[in-house]
């Protein structure tokens, strides 16, 4: 990479990166569908299951974690709830916080989906983590030619 900005190899690499990443979230946008979800249903679901530990996740949460508008994420949350996939419950701390729960039949679906994109990791994976690996290590190597000039 050149003072003047990223050459080629840096476009090659990032081009690659996000190729990547792209055929990946093509493959869970399928299984989504497949499953009768809208991929935000899904992406949904996943933030609440992957909430911490003791957190009980909020629409503000859900919002913050997919990059939705507070209005977006309560639709999207309004559609999930509509389709049995979760359920809104008082806060035990706050009741006057409501909080997003995942149903038996949103969980079941969650798990379907969370073996299948496990599996397009294990092929998708390697790929994935080696084009990474070349963008950060021209970013290295940019950084240390910036620091000897």
């Amino acid at each position: 990479m050149s003072a003047a900005g990223p050459d080629a190899s840096v476009f090659h690499d990032l081009a690659e990166f996000r190729h990547q990443m792209r055929m990946f979230l093509v493959v869970s946008e399928q299984a989504a569908h497949a499953a009768g979800l809208q991929p935000q249903q899904h992406q949904l679901l996943l933030a609440i299951a992957g909430a911490p530990r003791g957190a009980s996740p909020s629409i503000a949460y859900a919002a913050e974690r997919l990059g939705l508008k507070h209005n977006t994420a309560v639709e999207l949350a309004d559609r999930c709830e509509h389709e049995r996939l979760l359920t809104r419950v008082q806060d035990a701390q706050d009741g006057r916080r409501v909080c997003l729960k995942i149903t038996a039949h949103g969980k079941k679906v969650l798990d379907r989906l969370s073996r299948e994109h496990l599996q397009e990791l294990d092929t998708r994976g390697p790929k994935l983590i080696a084009a990474l690996r070349r963008v950060l290590a021209g970013r290295e190597q940019h950084a240390a030619a910036a620091e000897g000039h």
